[in-house]
């Protein structure tokens, strides 16, 4: 019977050659060409067990993975290694459960509610496409309203110090999640120290003279701004210089995260230039 299927494809060359690097950084290599099966992966995760590092590279181990999705073709889900997997869940159902649940009866002829004549692996392929979006819009709606139901409730906390970790490392700045919340927030790049960084992208990491900050390192921060409408935090590290107060240095433009970065304005808002 055509079925949809939850399916999980093998990581990409480019995130392979990523991690590679990575690993390159804490003296761990991954050997190049070939496929790597999810037992290579648990073998990585091994080497690193009650090290320090153990949490950065789970985290990105993780991050290397493809996103599930669902699927009229069957090729297997790589995290489960499984060559084989139709996607069933209970007691919750879903359209995919609904499928496996309709195929089964009418295989095994027992009664009228199986799939319907005529249903194909096209017709499914399009319907698996678009419950996979669905999915996606629906992880994201999620994600939002909690950004801003936490953001509504830390503002009035400007000034507050909280516990938490490095999870996000980019060209723009440190992206850092709570350990008291689990809220996510940014600290711009030129807001990080008074020192010069240079961002490391295989290393994950802004590396600075004294110090360098790396994906998973725990930090302590003060909440600098609260934006409850786009759901947005920005912090600052505590224990920096006092001169860094959350604002950029005279005559220089921080790199703000998009949540925060102010709207242009529409044509018609701009000021006309006169001609000369």
């Amino acid at each position: 019977m055509p079925l949809i299927y939850r399916v999980h494809d093998e990581p990409s060359a480019e995130k392979l050659n990523a991690l590679r690097e990575f690993l390159a950084t804490l003296d761990i290599s991954l050997p190049k060409g070939g496929v790597l099966r999810p037992d290579g992966f648990n073998k990585i995760l091994a080497r690193v067990k009650g090290r320090d590092v153990e949490r950065l590279v789970n985290e990105v181990v993780l991050r290397t993975q493809a996103q599930a999705e669902y699927s009229a073709e069957n090729y297997g889900h790589f995290g489960l290694n499984l060559r084989r997997y139709a996607h069933f869940t209970s007691p919750i159902r879903r359209y995919a459960d609904l499928v496996v649940h309709r195929a089964l009866i009418r295989a095994g002829k027992l009664g009228p509610d199986g799939l319907p004549d005529g249903t194909d692996a096209p017709t499914l392929g399009e319907i698996a496409a678009t419950i996979s979006a669905t999915e996606r819009r629906a992880m994201k709606a999620e994600r939002e309203t909690a950004d801003r139901l936490i953001a509504h409730f830390l503002a009035d906390r400007i000034g507050a110090k909280f516990d938490g970790h490095i999870s996000g490392v980019t060209r723009a700045g440190l992206f850092v999640e709570l350990d008291e919340t689990g809220a996510d927030g940014f600290i711009p790049a030129r807001l990080i120290g008074d020192e010069y960084f240079r961002f490391n992208e295989a290393g994950r990491a802004f590396v600075g003279r004294s110090v360098t900050h790396r994906l998973g390192d725990p930090v302590t921060v003060e909440l600098v701004e609260a934006a409850p409408v786009a759901g947005a935090l920005r912090f600052k590290l505590v224990g920096q210089s006092s001169t860094n107060d959350g604002t950029a240095p005279k005559g220089t433009q921080p790199r703000q995260h998009p949540k925060f970065a102010p709207k242009q304005k529409s044509r018609k808002e701009r000021p006309r230039k006169r001609r000369r």
